[in-house]
């Protein structure tokens, strides 16, 4: 081990503790390998709850005409499709003919080759753009973007506190910053069937469908980790966004946290 690697901060990747760089390697791995059934896995493992979920997060988020839009981590681009039709229907009920932009941003390129591979894009031809970057170090100037998003994507980060800052800073004021993520349920006793679910059902489900129940014990690892509702919206607030709200779905099997940039 260099000394480096001695003096770096350790961070969870599922009930591990690895380097922050080691982090961002094995959760590469992760969705590289799951990344051609990403979309039909979030369906099974839900039941398609979680579409329900998103399409609630970005009424919240309510885009508008003429918006630009980043979607971090977003992977195969549903939350970023979504923006853009919700927009534009916007747009239409106003009589506003300026069409909105979206970009997603995923660190992992084989996530995007499958979000970009999907014939649902070809509608927003010129209006939805990908981009490889680590959303904890955008390539973006400050004050970019009217409306950013994370689906099921910030307990990946190696350093959450730096990825919300870097959020902030992307946002133009005024901005919305939805986070949608698993989060714990607000009831313990069904938190406790949850948990029998999630370890004894996914990792097998991610075996029989995607062929490896490794990476889907990892991700059920990781939303345990993940801190409370409380603690994240606190985390939000930390990194300078006001009115910071959160929204439990089911229980609180998932959670959007919900802020404003100044």
């Amino acid at each position: 081990m260099s000394a480096d690697s001695k003096t770096e901060r350790t961070v969870s990747f599922g009930f591990e503790e690895v380097t922050e760089t080691e982090k961002v390697a094995r959760v590469k791995g992760v969705f590289r390998s799951v990344a051609s059934r990403y979309d039909l896995m979030n369906d099974l493992m839900s039941a398609g709850v979680h579409r329900l979920w998103k399409h609630d997060a970005m009424n919240q988020v309510n885009p508008q005409p003429g918006e630009r839009h980043l979607d971090v981590a977003g992977g195969t681009g549903e939350l970023a499709r979504a923006f853009l039709t919700m927009a534009d229907k916007a747009g239409k009920r106003r009589g506003i003919d300026r069409s909105a932009t979206a970009i997603v941003c995923d660190i992992n390129d084989a996530m995007l080759e499958a979000g970009k591979a999907r014939a649902d894009n070809e509608k927003f031809a010129g209006r939805l753009d990908w981009v490889c970057a680590d959303g904890q170090n955008l390539p973006y100037p400050d004050r970019s973007f009217d409306a950013v998003t994370v689906s099921f994507g910030i307990r990946n980060f190696a350093d959450r506190e730096a990825g919300l800052r870097e959020f902030r800073r992307v946002l133009k004021p005024g901005g919305r910053l939805g986070i949608l993520e698993f989060s714990h349920m607000t009831v313990p006793a069904l938190q406790a069937a949850y948990d029998t679910y999630s370890f004894n059902v996914i990792p097998r489900l991610g075996s029989l469908v995607a062929g490896d129940a490794e990476s889907y014990q990892y991700l059920v690892e990781s939303i345990r980790k993940f801190p409370t509702q409380d603690i994240f919206r606190k985390e939000m607030e930390t990194a300078g966004f006001l009115g910071v709200s959160v929204t439990n779905y089911s229980g609180g099997i998932a959670a959007l946290h919900f802020g404003w940039a100044v």
